[in-house]
């Protein structure tokens, strides 16, 4: 026992290795119970017992392995990496377990191969279990086969691939051991459940007893398909479904189970035969031998051959055209029945191979459908039928047209019926309604044939369409039969049974119907029908794709034009017999008054004009359904009719036929009577429009195309030219309205050359303004029409052309009635993959004369073309080139040219290679959508040219393949096994140009046929190809593959591969997983343009609304010509190069929102799966992980541009980014670390543009994530912000001051203390820049948020930084110095302390620099209070510290870089100013405490200058006021900044606070001045609960809602006192409106129980928002909100609607606030409106309103002041440019109010009198010296005396105006000031230094002034009344204009930018604090505005009327008390 101690100590894994084989078993004991324990599948402990996992199952004990058995299948079980084992396990399993003799051993054995098949391994499984069936020992093939059995049984043969199980049945059954044998039937039975009669054929050939066995056993099998019972990990959700019905006792029997039956195709099963190489070698000339005999000997040989169900692929085109002969022209009956029977052969045998031979044969066997013989019928049927299942109708269509016209009665029966057994195959996606129009249109002529089996077999076909594709859409072609005949259809249709299909017709379902003259139909696979149902729906769509070119001609006027918008089902377009003249009068005496009747035909015009009008009263009266429209229209007709002379008589009867048509069931028969009259007026004055209107009334009730033929053809018959200019203006118009769906170009075109040639000027004008409409929907083929005109008029069209490039056609307004509502529904069936859009096309395609070449084709042609001498195979090409291009567009008939064509692609010339290659493209330009059926023979040939190793010959052969798939789409290439057969060949050039090709192409289709699998073994050869751009090639398309193919299926795919081969593409797969792109969109439902009659068709719709993947959108460039795309079917498959592409899906969102993406990505770093962001230079690998992260998340095209290697297209990226920046914030800020990370690459880049690009969207992308409240993570500063600190080092000043404007902005998103250190490491970069920079930055973030930054410790960083004193650099040592200073104005002396030993050289500098310093400092910042210093650790703004930062020497470089970096920020509009999110409101509070002490002091210097008293004192009740006011204001900060915080219940108790004191009247005083900062607050919490509450799922509601609810009461509560309300500047306004409509719209909220009631009351406040707040600012704030909302898309469509709904409202109320308005700053946001949105543009809007809106505004404003309006433009620079003024001067005429105006224009801009004015002018001149001296501080007791004294001299003066808009303290100061100096001058010396100071009764137009009001405010109106003066005084020196005039530049210039800035709210807070600083210049400014500005407040006279008394009262009080 000794030794087995020792063993027992070992871990587990050694035991199970151990040579002792009871180590061995406890082993396994231990491992079962471990691997049952362990409960993290992908736990590491799994690693370990990887490799021994088949040692577990093959040990040599047999107790021991069954216990390894056992712990292996948990092992499999539980483990995530058990797959890795399959092979070797299942291999161990196969050859040790199977052959065991316990039961038990083989049973695990089993279970452990069932669960790898469970983990998703069934292939290698699969395989190894086929390998175990060649093993020696019987028992080992029976354990296989019943292991494969019972894997069939529980998983299904979807999962089990059946194919080659069913091969090696048959051997099984020959083997010698009966128990092999009787399992091998037992496996028979098994799969005969899942695919039935599919397994007979390969199991004919048994022992017939066997065969009988098995038979006897099939037929017990019960007849349900069987079901999976175990599923694979991937299938949980089915699974969970089967024990669900297994739960319910399988009551629902399976029905949504698929059924699995038909997933199998026998075909599929069997083993394709080689036959050409079998042939007879004589066989050629046998078949063209004289004696029938010899040809019959040949025949047999083939028949034999081609009887094997499946044929190898080869080359058959020899042997068709031979069988083709024979079936043509062979007079033999007999031979053209075996000829027949061998094309069967081929056909069933080839299937899709086939198709390439389909065209070529089917002609002829139509044909031959003369013959009256039976068994010649019979045999021609099945080949027919057989060759059928080869193609698709839509190829086949033409052929069959070809013969429906045959004088011959049998051809034309047997094509019918060949039509009807062919639609039963077909699906409603197969036959779209382009395939089924024509041929219904041939079937009808049939149903009206004289020869009664005709006509039935045309009913049979109609009947089986109508049952295939249902009534609805068969109905629209039938409108012409009656009732007897429909009927007769309808009967067929019952009697239909579709092929596998609604009587489940199952195996013979396609024979039985096929027509009874077929007992033994489609004899060869006799289980050919299941396979059709399989096979053909993979065609699904091609059909409609190819709106088969010829066609539709024959029945075009007739049934096309009308037809096409005929109405379908139960309006059967309404028709109507012609009643004669006395019917008619019967009809409408019943429903009109008989007076009315009478007096039609009145001599007396009066009286015809009275029955007019009751004719027109009792129309709009009658009931549609009893309207007798015919009867109507005759009576109108009736004499004089259309001759009638009075115009008045005669608008009305044109009304009164608009009403009938558009009221009654209107017909074509009663549309005929009118029309007449209606061409006839439409060029009349007066009675044109009516004219008009009529025809577009019929137009909707008849069909446009309908309608404009009729008119257009009247009116060319006659010779009126107002009529025909009219007529074709008419149908321009009204084909814009109606769209262009099935207008019959044709019809006008004739017609249009006569108006081109008319003499009448206007005629040709209007042909032309057609034209130019025809061409935006049909784009460049129209000009073909016309190339013979002459060159003058060319010039001429193409100049309309031209104005029409690039736009694309309006949507449909109006439709044809009834259809318009039923074929909206058809429009989404239609759009099938390659058909919706590029229909559009080909609808165009259609239209244009198409030549038949067929004849031109001689034999001796294509002799030449194949003759021995190359020079006369040139010839030959050449005689094809110009046949071709004389032909200009051609049929698809070609005659035999493809064949020739195809051997010159091969030709050892290369000259005629590349000959043959342009003939191609050229046919491919002539033959349009009709080359389709010529892919497979001349298509696919060209692909092999692409092997050719001349470059030139190459890039011909692509050009080729290109024109060829802009016509065809892309389905028919990638169909069948051609294109994997050209990938075989192992030609690198070939191989590399078509991966490269389908790479391009698969990304832009929707779906793609199932064989493009085929390819995939080839494109896995290819990704190990020798050749390297192979390999390249190959990896760039792989993941386009599985766009299509999915992951799935092409790593199963992998399973064939060798080994090493598999894991290396496993690898790739993995790869190409991860870029894979988006599959395009589908198109949308409404692609046809509603009510389209054939959307495949909608031309219009191909361009409005690109229908499909191929036709994104017809850009100009992408084409020389336009619409050279809706010219090619589907064109714009890219055609020049991406460009098209790209714009496909760019209006989807740029990123996409994938949830948890960033923190999975930031675990994988964490964890080491993926590189850290860590580099001195990128190398390869991280551009890679990058480009590998991005994939998910990026859209596809922008990954593609953000990597090109042309910096450009990163420049148009960004670009693209900066656009989508605001609307996709939430997106941007999911991706924010990759975007990160690639800004980080493009700072290595050394391109400025780049940079300078990359800059700009940091700073808006900063600023927005301030916005959001956004925090960056560690992760994402650590791998963006190092990198931004490099480029701080830059050489160009502009890169260094937007990288530290940035920074700047970064401290509000992430903690400066953690900026810090990297600013640190930035100071030891070696370059000095960089240093300097980094210095300065780090001075600024310690003067800005205190000593805490600096991070580790202050002492740390500060001796890291004092060292760069002695730097060799000066900018570095001055930058050092000034940042140690700062942190002396922080900490005082303290910083020698922290600073450590300096040299004395050093310190010496220091010490100096710190002495300058602190001279120039205000305030000794040494001995700082607690307060201060408390706030310094908050982040303050800094413009606010530099109060505090000491001059320096050299210019202050500090200072600057600041302002450096606030210049370039305004320049932005959008971006914020620097103030911070968080603590904004307290800071800015705090930083005006800080400058207290200086106001106060002015008070106490100064006493007897009361009006540098600081305003604050205005309210002061009481000598303490200061402080205790001070407290409150900072308390009342302190509230607000909480209004805005992240925390709902803090939000709500500072909003409680708010509302206590907004309710007391008496208290809500105190607010004043803090309004905008209040409302600021307020709308960053409505933003902040829009985007982050309301989408937090864990809040309560109830809590958003209470939050809401405090926010709107405090709201209401404000906007209720108006004094508070007036003070809202317009950009706090703005923002909050904006906030308060978006709250409106925020479709979440209705969700909430009270959302209603929320909703209504935010209705309520906008109201009052609106009434109460000062109207310049609210009306102006509206309009910018306006513009914001057009120009940006991001927002909601109704948030522009609700805008202008405020705007009306203040339109509506502007009659009673224009007083208080001041229109130059509402006209000049109208001007700068119209600069972003001039007319043209804003009549592009989809809506008008805006339009509407604007030109409301401005009349309304005319309307109500005049001509003065125009003297209100002053604040418009260059005004004269200006749209506004021209409209305004239009308006103003209109008025009629221009009169006096000119001779005051070269005056001051007054309304007064001229006389007068100048001595205005001069008074007001003088005051306004005076008052600007009385507010200046030195003069202001001399502005005094010159007052009193003027007022002396004039004693009438009116000083009103100069005081009306100052403060009550300044108004009280004057008045004291001239008493003061009265009672001097009397002597009197009363000096009153009382200083009493008056109650604050400020006028509520300007607001209160106390300290805490923000000077921003007032700065904005200061600048206002600034700019206003210094316009108007055109010297641009209005006073106080000079100190300021730099701050007045750049909003004016910004305003005017190309996107107008808008003050918003962000902006104005920081304009306050920068403002602080000035505070005193402030105020002695603030007084001299108010002292000036009433002079041009005079001019304006705004002020009310009661005002003004008011104030007269007040002076004469003044007056009296001075007497």
């Amino acid at each position: 026992m000794g030794d087995d101690s020792e063993w027992m100590k070992l871990p587990i894994d050694q035991k199970c290795e151990h040579k002792v084989w009871k180590a061995r078993l406890n082993g396994y004991e231990e491992a079962l119970k471990l691997f049952q324990r362990i409960e993290d599948e992908k736990s590491p402990e799994w690693g370990k017992y990887l490799g021994l996992i088949k040692k577990f199952v093959t040990d040599s004990n047999a107790v021991a392995q069954l216990k390894g058995l056992e712990a292996a299948l948990a092992f499999i079980e539980n483990a995530h990496v058990a797959g890795k084992t399959t092979g070797e396990v299942v291999s161990g399993v196969v050859t040790k377990v199977f052959n065991q003799p316990k039961a038990r051993a083989k049973e695990l054995g089993t279970d452990i191969c069932l669960m790898y098949i469970e983990i998703e391994k069934a292939e290698v499984v699969q395989d190894e279990l086929l390998k175990g069936l060649d093993n020696k020992n019987p028992k080992i093939v029976v354990a296989c086969i019943e292991a494969l059995r019972k894997a069939l049984s529980e998983f299904g043969s979807k999962i089990v691939t059946l194919k080659p199980v069913v091969k090696i049945l048959p051997k099984q059954f020959e083997s010698r051991e009966k128990a092999v044998r009787d399992e091998a039937k037992q496996l028979a039975i098994e799969i005969y459940k899942w695919i039935r009669d599919a397994l007979r054929p390969p199991l004919q050939n048994i022992n017939s007893v066997q065969l009988k066995e098995l038979e006897e056993e099939w037929v017990k099998l019960p007849s349900s398909p069987p079901k999976q019972i175990r599923f694979l990990r991937s299938q949980q959700d089915l699974k969970a479904k089967f024990e669900q019905q297994q739960a319910q006792g399988e009551q629902s029997d399976g029905e949504d189970e698929e059924e699995p039956v038909a997933a199998v195709d026998p075909y599929e099963l069997l083993e394709a035969v080689e036959i050409l190489s079998k042939m007879p070698k004589d066989f050629y000339e046998k078949i063209e031998a004289k004696k029938w005999q010899e040809r019959k000997e040949a025949l047999e040989a083939v028949e034999a051959l081609t009887k094997n169900p499946k044929l190898e692929n080869g080359d058959y085109g020899d042997l068709v055209r031979a069988l083709k002969k024979v079936v043509g022209k062979d007079a033999n009956v007999m031979l053209v029945t075996m000829a027949a029977k061998c094309l069967a052969g081929l056909a069933s045998g080839l299937r899709k191979k086939f198709g390439t031979y389909a065209g070529q044969v089917a002609p002829t066997i139509l044909e031959k459908f003369k013959e009256k013989k039976p068994q010649v019928v019979q045999a021609l049927q099945e080949a027919i039928d057989a060759i059928f299942h080869t193609t698709t109708l839509q190829n086949l269509s033409e052929d069959i047209l070809g013969v429906m016209d045959n004088k011959n009665p049998s051809i034309k029966q047997q094509a019918s019926l060949f039509l009807a057994r062919s639609f039963r195959h077909c699906t409603q996606a197969t036959l779209p309604k382009s395939v089924l129009k024509p041929l219904c249109a041939a079937l009808i002529k049939q149903v009206n044939d004289s020869a009664p089996e005709v006509r039935d077999a045309a009913f049979e076909a109609l009947g089986t369409a109508m049952k295939v594709v249902g009534e609805k859409a068969v109905n629209p072609f039938l409108t012409d039969l009656d009732k007897l005949k429909l009927d007769k259809i309808k009967e067929c249709a019952d009697k239909v049974e579709l092929a596998g299909g609604k009587k489940g017709a199952g195996g013979g379902g396609g024979a039985s119907g096929g027509g009874d003259k077929k007992p033994a139909a489609r004899a060869p696979p006799p289980a050919e029908a299941p396979s059709k149902s399989s096979a053909p729906p993979k065609k699904t769509q091609t059909a409609a794709s190819k709106s088969s070119a010829g066609p539709p001609k024959k029945g075009k006027p007739s049934s096309a034009a009308g037809g096409k918008t005929k109405k379908s089902s139960d309006s059967k377009e309404i028709t109507e017999t012609e009643l004669s003249v006395e019917v008619c009068e019967d009809l409408a005496a019943g429903v009109l008054p008989a007076s009315c009747l009478q007096q039609l035909d009145s001599a007396n015009w009066k009286e015809r004009l009275a029955s007019m009008e009751e004719f027109q009263r009792a129309v709009e009266t009658m009931d549609k359904a009893q309207m007798p429209c015919q009867a109507l229209v005759r009576m109108l007709a009736k004499k004089p009719g259309w001759k009638e002379t009075n115009f008045q008589v005669m608008q009305m009867k044109l009304h009164i036929v608009a009403l009938i048509a558009q009221r009654g069931q209107f017909s074509k028969t009663s549309a005929s009577v009118a029309l007449d009259g209606l061409v006839d007026k439409v060029g009349d004055v007066k009675c044109g429009g009516n004219a008009k209107e009529g025809l577009t009334a019929i137009g909707q009730a008849c069909s446009l195309p309908w309608t404009a033929e009729q008119a257009v053809s009247m009116v060319f018959a006659q010779k009126n030219p107002k009529n025909q200019a009219e007529t074709l203006n008419w149908l321009a118009n009204a084909i814009k309205e109606f769209g262009f769906t099935g207008i019959n170009v044709k019809a006008f075109i004739n017609n249009v050359k006569t108006a081109l040639g008319a003499t009448n000027p206007a005629v040709r004008t209007a042909a032309i303004t057609l034209l130019g409409v025809m061409y935006l929907y049909m784009g460049a083929p129209l000009r073909m029409f016309f190339e013979d005109e002459k060159p003058a008029l060319l010039a001429q069209i193409d100049a309309e052309f031209e104005k029409m490039q690039g736009q694309s056609p309006p949507a449909p307004i109006r439709f044809t009635k009834k259809a318009a509502t039923e074929e909206e529904g058809d429009d989404g069936e239609e759009q099938e993959e390659e058909g919706g859009g590029g229909g559009g096309g080909q609808d165009i395609m259609d239209l244009l004369p198409r030549t038949d070449i067929g004849d031109k084709i001689t034999s001796d042609l294509v002799s030449k073309i194949g003759d021995k001498n190359w020079k006369i195979r040139k010839e030959g090409l050449d005689e094809v080139a110009a046949i071709i291009s004389e032909a200009k567009f051609i049929t698809a008939n070609i005659g035999e040219l493809p064949l020739a064509l195809k051997g010159r692609l091969g030709d050892s010339n290369k000259i005629l290679v590349q000959q043959s290659l342009t003939i191609l493209q050229q046919l491919a330009t002539a033959m349009g959508p009709g080359l389709k059926q010529h892919v497979k023979a001349l298509g696919i040939p060209v692909i092999t040219v692409m092997g050719d190793s001349k470059p030139n010959v190459r890039a011909a052969a692509l050009a080729t393949l290109q024109a060829w798939v802009e016509q065809t789409g892309m389905k028919e290439w990638l169909e069948g096994e051609d294109l994997s057969e050209e990938l075989k060949r192992e030609n690198p050039f070939l191989r590399q140009e078509v991966l490269g090709w389908l790479a391009e192409k698969l990304p832009t289709l929707r779906t793609v046929p199932g064989d493009l699998m085929l390819c995939i073994p080839q494109l896995y050869a290819c990704l190990e190809d020798r050749n390297g751009d192979v390999r390249k090639k190959a990896q760039d398309a792989l993941p386009t593959f599985m766009m299509h193919l999915g992951y799935d299926k092409m790593n199963k795919a992998t399973g064939k591969l060798k080994p090493a081969s598999k894991d290396q593409v496993v690898g790739m797969l993995e790869k190409a997983r991860a870029v894979m792109p988006a599959k395009p969109a589908a198109p949308a439902k409404a692609g046809g343009g509603k009510g389209s009659a054939e959307p495949s068709r909608a031309a219009s719709a191909s361009r409005s609304q690109p229908a499909n993947e191929d036709f994104p959108d017809s850009k100009p460039e992408t084409k020389k010509v336009r619409g050279g795309a809706a010219k090619k079917g589907a064109a714009a498959k890219k055609p020049a190069a991406k460009g098209m592409k790209d714009d496909e899906d760019r209006s989807g969102p740029i990123f996409i929102l994938v949830p948890n993406a960033k923190e999975q990505r930031i675990k994988e770093e964490k964890q080491l799966k993926i590189l850290k962001w860590n580099f001195n230079t990128p190398r390869d690998e991280y551009v890679e992980q990058l480009k590998t992260q991005m994939s998910t998340c990026f859209a596809k095209w922008l990954q593609d541009e953000l990597f090109h290697f042309d910096f450009q297209r990163h420049v148009k990226a960004i670009g693209v980014m900066i656009e989508r920046l605001e609307s996709e914030s939430e997106a941007t800020i999911s991706c924010l670390d990759l975007i990160l990370k690639w800004f980080t690459l493009r700072f290595f880049d050394t391109n400025t543009t780049v940079l300078m690009k990359v800059l700009e969207y940091l700073k808006l992308m900063f600023a927005m994530l301030n916005r959001e409240n956004y925090h960056l993570t560690e992760y994402e500063a650590n791998s963006f912000v190092p990198y931004l600190i490099l480029k701080v080092g830059e050489s160009k000043d502009v890169v260094r001051k937007d990288v530290r404007a940035i920074l700047t902005m970064l401290c509000k998103v992430y903690p400066a203390s953690k900026v810090f250190p990297f600013l640190m490491d930035g100071t030891k970069s070696k370059n000095s820049k960089q240093r300097a920079e980094c210095l300065e930055e780090l001075g600024c973030l310690i003067e800005s948020y205190g000593m805490n930054v600096c991070q580790p410790t202050p002492a740390k960083s500060l001796k890291e930084i004092a060292v760069h004193i002695g730097d060799r650099d000066t900018s570095v040592r001055n930058a050092a110095l000034n940042t140690v200073v700062a942190v002396y104005n922080v900490c005082g002396e303290q910083v020698y302390k922290l600073i450590g030993n300096l040299s004395e050289k050093d310190m010496s500098m220091l010490e100096e620099r710190i002495k300058r310093s602190a001279k120039k400092t205000p305030a000794a910042p040494a001995k700082q209070t607690a307060t201060e210093r408390s706030q310094r650790e908050h982040p303050t703004n800094p413009n606010a510290t530099f109060l505090r930062k000491p001059a320096q020497e050299d210019p202050n470089k500090l200072n600057q870089a600041r302002q450096n970096a606030q210049h370039s920020e305004s320049s932005h509009p959008s971006i914020p100013k620097e103030f911070q999110l968080d603590l904004d409101m307290i800071e800015m509070d705090q930083s005006r405490v800080c400058e207290l002490p200086d106001l106060v002091q002015h008070k106490l210097d100064e006493l007897l200058e009361p009006i540098m008293i600081p305003e604050p004192k205005m309210r002061a009740v009481s000598p303490h006021f200061d402080d205790l006011h001070n407290s409150t204001a900072s308390t009342i900060n302190f509230v607000i900044s909480q209004v805005a915080s992240g925390d709902i219940n803090t939000s709500i108790q500072a909003l409680a606070q708010i509302d206590e004191v907004l309710r007391q009247e008496d208290k809500a005083e105190v607010m004043s001045g803090h309004i905008d900062q209040f409302l600021i607050a307020t709308f960053m919490q409505l933003r902040l609960i829009y985007s982050t509450h309301m989408a937090d799922d864990r809040l309560d509601k109830k809590d958003i809602f209470k939050l809401y609810s405090c926010i709107i009461g405090n709201m209401l509560s404000l906007f209720s006192m108006e004094s508070l309300a007036r003070e809202a500047s317009m950009g706090v306004l703005k923002d909050l409106m904006h906030g308060l409509i978006t709250l409106m719209l925020d479709a979440r909220v209705e969700d909430i129980e009270e959302g209603q009631q929320l909703i209504r009351s935010v209705n309520l406040l906008v109201i009052r928002v609106m009434e109460k707040s000062d109207q310049t600012n609210i009306l102006s704030a509206l309009l910018v909100l306006l513009q914001d909302s057009l120009v940006s898309t991001a927002g909601s469509p109704m948030l522009p609607e609700l805008v202008m709904k405020c705007l009306w409202r203040m339109i509506r109320f502007l009659p009673e606030t224009i007083n208080n308005i001041n229109l130059d700053r509402i006209l000049l946001d109208v001007h700068n409106f119209m600069k972003v949105f001039p007319k043209e543009k804003l009549k592009q809007l989809k809506s008008d309103v805006p339009h509407r809106t604007l030109k409301t505004l401005l009349h309304t404003l005319c309307k109500l002041t005049g001509a003065k309006i125009l003297d209100h433009l002053s604040m418009i620079e260059n005004r004269n440019e200006s749209e506004l003024e021209a409209h305004l001067r239009r308006v103003v005429k209109h008025s009629g109010n221009l009169s006096g105006l000119k001779s005051d224009r070269g005056n001051e801009k007054t309304g007064l009198h001229t006389e007068d004015r100048m001595s205005k002018t001069k008074v007001s001149d003088i005051l306004t010296e005076i008052f600007k001296k009385i507010g200046s501080k030195e003069n202001t007791k001399e502005g005094l005396t010159e007052l009193y004294e003027y007022k002396q001299k004039y004693s009438d003066v009116d000083l009103e105006p100069f005081l009306k808009n100052t403060s009550q303290f300044f108004q009280s100061y004057v008045e004291r000031g001239l008493r003061m100096i009265e009672s001097e001058r009397e002597g009197k010396a009363r000096i009153q230094t009382s200083a009493v100071i008056p109650q604050h009764g400020a006028d509520s137009n300007l607001s209160s002034n106390n300290e805490e009001l923000k000077p921003a405010v007032y700065y904005e109106r200061l600048k206002i009344l600034r700019q206003r003066q210094g316009l108007e005084n055109t010297s641009r020196q209005g006073t106080g204009g000079g100190e300021d005039e730099p701050q007045q530049r750049p909003p004016i210039s910004s305003l005017l930018s190309s996107k107008p800035s808008v003050a918003s709210s962000t902006d104005m807070l920081h304009s306050k604090l920068s403002q602080l600083k000035e505070s005193r210049e402030l105020y002695q400014q603030e007084h001299n505005a108010h002292s000036h500005s009433p002079t041009h407040t005079h001019t304006r006279s705004a002020s009310p009327a009661a005002n003004l008394d008011d104030l007269k009262k007040r002076l004469e009080r003044i007056k009296s008390n001075r007497q």
